[in-house]
Parts: structure tokens; C-alpha cells; sequence
């Protein structure tokens, strides 16, 4: 696999400019509909008060166990999804406060790479028409030059000219989901969306859409947000990892430091799930078992929402929510950790809306 930059040669939490994706407090709730006529059902909340930011370049991978919400993040990040509460800032540009037009011209800045790469393409449409359709619905160029881009992503992705008029049907799976990165790269955007992009494909294609992924992103000077749930993936991929339950980020840092010296009893539990590539060889690891299941997001827990299943519990986990402390590469919201020397209130970097 290629190899990643090392992490002290970035300047991965440098504010600023270099800073093009800022989220602020996010919240999704999808209202449950009961009772009489409906009414006075609750809410789910998928995300519940997620701040974070991306650099330009960067790759933010994002970890948690199915239903905590990264998805839904992912979606009313690019505004698939309108967020219930909270900004969006795209290289200062407040999304969820574009018109309809302002946010379609927009878009072509924003792409997703999703995670089944047969339900996400046409079966009815040629690999042509479905790499060459986000350049038509934007109006770039002709014809011609648009069979010219299409066959250059072709080359792009490892593909070739003459798959332009087979359907989704006729590749592997592999092949299916370079189509999609093709698609995804049409418009020459700057913030993709991976979205498990590897998780339904075999472990030897996995490494190959990896390492296609690293080459374009150092090619086209994309920035990612990459969700899944190999965490050997996420290590090889990212340059900052934040972790997410039940709605939240309980923990954020580097790559590195996350992988090397976890915080949150959560991220242990993650981080020790890991498999060793030769456990005979490795050193003992400690296993942690998480007892019970996951609360509901329609009924979280008060507090802190981990306290249910968390070893390290104590009585204030029960009246107080823990807010993130840390230093900038790496912050944690837990009370079992809040007393180590240096933790500081941490707020992410929110540089001063621009205009379209």
C-alpha cells in the first residue's frame, strides 16, 4: 500500500485557511410519529451536537459501531439530509444557509463514494452515461469533450476506454465501485465522502481501491471523510480519527496518538478488537468485553451517554454530560480521563463565514 505522509510533517490542526470543512454542533432528529394523529412521538436523535473540522489534503476517518450515526452525518454534511440544529461551513461558505440554486452550484464541490457499489449505479445506464451525467446536468462542455473526460476517468481508475458502453452488471464488484469513484470525480470536487466505501468488497480488492484512493487524493488534492469499520483500515488511510456513539464524538485525535494511547473506555474497547496479524508473535493484548447493548437514540441515557456499558463508570457520569478537553490533537469527552494534566476546553477551529 502507498504510504501515508507522516503526521509531524502535517500541520493537521493548524486553523485558518487551511481549514476547509467546519461543522458546528449538528444536530439530526427524525421525529417518531404516535399517538393520536401522529402527534407527540418523540425523536430519534441519529446526531445530537457533532462539531469537527477538515483540512484541505486531509483524511478524517470516522469509527463507531453501526447505528451511531456516521452515516447520517455524512448526509447532512453534503445537505442530503437538512440538519435540525447547527452550521455547516464549506471553505466558509454556510451550506444550510444556501438557496436552492446557491446549494446546486455548490454540490459540484461535494461528492459521495458510497458503500454498495452495485445499488449506487444505474443498471440501466452505460458506464458512459453514468460517469458523463453529473458533467451534463452541470453543463460542461459537448459531447465530445464530455466522451473525453469520461474515458480519462476510465484511465484514471484503472479502467478502460472500451468499458464505456457495458452496464454495471458486466464488472466485479471492484470494478463497480471504480465506476463510482469515476463518477464521484467527474466534477473535479474538493470534499468527498467515503462512505464504507471498501467494507462490501474482498480484502485484495479492498487494499486496490485503498491505495486508488490515496493516489487520486494526492493527485486531484481531495480531502476526505472516510466512515467504516475496519479500524486496520481507517489506521492505513487517516491522518486524524474521531470516534462516534450514540450521536456524539467522544473522542478525537491523530492518527497515531487515537491508535497508540486510546482514552475514552469506548475507543479501548475499539482498539482492542483489532485483530493481530500474528498473535503468536504479538504482544498479549487485553480484550475489553462492552456489557449490554446500545441505548436508543430515541431514549439516551442522562448524562453521559456511555455510562450504561462503560467500566470506569462513577456517579457524576449519571448527572453530567462530559464535555471534550484536550490539547488540539487529541481531545476526549470523559470524566474518567478529564483530570489529566493539560486537558483544556476544546472548541474546533470555526473560521468567519465568507460569501458564495
Amino acid at each position: 500500500m502507498v504510504e501515508r505522509d507522516s503526521p509531524e510533517t502535517r500541520s493537521d490542526t493548524t486553523p485558518g485557511e487551511n481549514v476547509l470543512l467546519d461543522v458546528r454542533e449538528v444536530k439530526v432528529h427524525f421525529p417518531i410519529r404516535g399517538g393520536f394523529l401522529g402527534r407527540g412521538g418523540g425523536a430519534v436523535r441519529a446526531v445530537d451536537g457533532v462539531s469537527l473540522h477538515i483540512l484541505r489534503g486531509e483524511t478524517l476517518g470516522l469509527v463507531g459501531e453501526s447505528g451511531c450515526g456516521k452515516s447520517t452525518l455524512s448526509r447532512a454534511i453534503v445537505q442530503l439530509i437538512k440538519p435540525t440544529a447547527g452550521e455547516v461551513y464549506l471553505s466558509g461558505v454556510k451550506l444550510n444557509g444556501l438557496n436552492r440554486a446557491e446549494l446546486l452550484a455548490t454540490r459540484q464541490r461535494m461528492q459521495m463514494i458510497f458503500q454498495d457499489p452495485y445499488s449506487s449505479l444505474n443498471a440501466r445506464m452505460t458506464v458512459g452515461d453514468i460517469i458523463g451525467e453529473p458533467l451534463i446536468n452541470f453543463k460542461r462542455g459537448d459531447k465530445q469533450h464530455r466522451r473525453q473526460v469520461v474515458a480519462q476517468l476510465l484511465k484514471t481508475v484503472g479502467l478502460h476506454d472500451y468499458h464505456v458502453n457495458r452496464f454495471p452488471h458486466q464488472f466485479s464488484g471492484g470494478q463497480r465501485q471504480r465506476i463510482g469513484i469515476a463518477r464521484a470525480l467527474a466534477l473535479r470536487p474538493d470534499f468527498v465522502v467515503c462512505d464504507e466505501p471498501v467494507s462490501a468488497l474482498d480484502v485484495s480488492i479492498q487494499a486496490q481501491i485503498l491505495n486508488l484512493l490515496e493516489q487520486l487524493q494526492q493527485e486531484f488534492g481531495l480531502t476526505y471523510l472516510f466512515i467504516a469499520h475496519n479500524l486496520s483500515v481507517v489506521r492505513h488511510i487517516s491522518d486524524r480519527v474521531a470516534v462516534m456513539y450514540l450521536g456524539r464524538i467522544v473522542e478525537l485525535a491523530r492518527n497515531e496518538l487515537i491508535f497508540n494511547n486510546p482514552l475514552h473506555p469506548y475507543t479501548r474497547a475499539l482498539m482492542s478488537a483489532i485483530p493481530l496479524p500474528n498473535p503468536t508473535r504479538e504482544r498479549a493484548r487485553q480484550r475489553v468485553v462492552l456489557q449490554g447493548d446500545v441505548p436508543s437514540p430515541a431514549n439516551p441515557p442522562s448524562g453521559c451517554r456511555f455510562r450504561t456499558r462503560c467500566p470506569l463508570v462513577r456517579s457524576v457520569c449519571a448527572d453530567r454530560d462530559p464535555a471534550l478537553l484536550g490539547v488540539p490533537e487529541h481531545v476526549v469527552a470523559c470524566h474518567a480521563v478529564n483530570g489529566i494534566e493539560g486537558m483544556a476546553p476544546w472548541s474546533p477551529v470555526m473560521p468567519e463565514s465568507q460569501p458564495a
